[in-house]
């Protein structure tokens, strides 16, 4: 019997039924485990692309029309969409990039308050002190607020005539006839002010999570080296923020260049429109003046000037890492 076993083998007869089962069992477990990671990331997929290429998708189709949601003709008009906003005797050039200026002021304002600022109440609130988790919830409370919330009471608060801000400085002496929110730079000092107080607390905590991932014993060691308060931060503390830093000056710079409800509700725009944003001239040319097309084109220019500028800090934070 085993001579006839052996010589079967020998001829390359099949291998037994068991052993052709398993080897498809496994062939189908191969399968299934390099699916397994896509299934995964099915749900994401599907939203990215409803609500992020499909939208990406539109408005280059859009910003190549003239798009009126209230006319049934929407003709191809190309690049002019796109030369309007770089020719100056276009009737939104001077506009779009009034809107354009007001906001880099904004950014460039806000953000290194919006960096500095969260550090250093992230570096107070690691330290062990009575009532450090009371802080850290009064500190991040106010990020809970919409921004409709915020807007309204800060338009209230900062009234020339009316507001609170104004009363308590005239009961202290100072002056009590500030315009916060009609003249410049008063209007500035408003907008990145509120924006401080409102979105510190976001940044500290994603800070304090930061510091937390420090080895305490880096500052141990640098102590014993006889290394000073300034020196322990500058050499320990921010080269182990680095990616931290990163994350919260890219998502910072971000966040400030696509202002819309402070201005819109706090300023209004005013004085004049020194205060509308991009996104709020954007908003009012494909809403208010229903031009779809123009708006998608000032959209896609925008998205492009802030990739430009996040491949910029990603490079200047890989220089130094480097």
């Amino acid at each position: 019997m085993a001579d006839v076993i052996e010589v079967g083998a020998a001829r390359g007869d099949a291998p037994p039924p068991a052993a052709s089962a398993a080897r498809r069992g496994a062939k189908s477990a191969n399968r299934v485990g390099r699916a397994t990671p896509y299934l995964f990331l099915a749900p994401y997929l599907v939203l990215f692309t409803v609500f992020g290429l499909l939208p990406i998708v539109l408005g280059l189709y859009l910003s190549v029309h003239q798009w009126d949601f209230q006319l049934p003709n929407r003709p191809f008009v190309g690049l002019d969409n796109y030369q309007e906003l770089f020719s100056s005797d276009s009737a939104v050039f001077g506009d779009w990039w009034q809107s354009v200026r007001a906001t880099a002021i904004f950014t460039v304002v806000s953000v290194p308050l919006l960096v500095v600022v969260p550090l250093g109440l992230a570096l107070l609130l690691n330290r062990s002190f009575p009532g450090r988790t009371f802080f850290r919830a009064v500190y991040f409370a106010p990020y809970v607020l919409g921004v409709a919330v915020i807007g309204l009471l800060w338009r209230f608060l900062l009234d020339a005539n009316l507001g609170l801000v104004n009363r308590v400085l005239g009961a202290v002496g100072l002056p009590s006839d500030t315009p916060w929110v009609t003249d410049v730079p008063w209007a500035w000092i408003s907008l990145v002010g509120v924006t401080v107080w409102w979105t510190s607390g976001f940044n500290a905590v994603i800070y304090l999570a930061g510091l937390q991932d420090i080895a305490p014993e880096l500052y141990e060691a640098a102590k014993v080296d006889g290394a000073s308060a300034w020196e322990r931060f500058r050499h320990v503390t921010l080269p182990g923020l680095r990616p931290v830093l990163l994350f919260v000056m890219t998502t910072t710079v971000l966040a400030s260049a696509n202002v819309f409800g402070q201005s819109f509700l706090i300023t209004q725009g005013a004085p004049g429109t020194e205060t509308r944003t991009v996104v709020w001239y954007i908003v009012e040319q494909g809403l208010r003046n229903n031009d779809a097309g123009r708006a998608a084109a000032m959209s896609i220019v925008f998205a492009l000037m802030l990739a430009v500028v996040s491949l910029a800090n990603f490079r200047l934070f890989r220089y130094r890492e480097d």
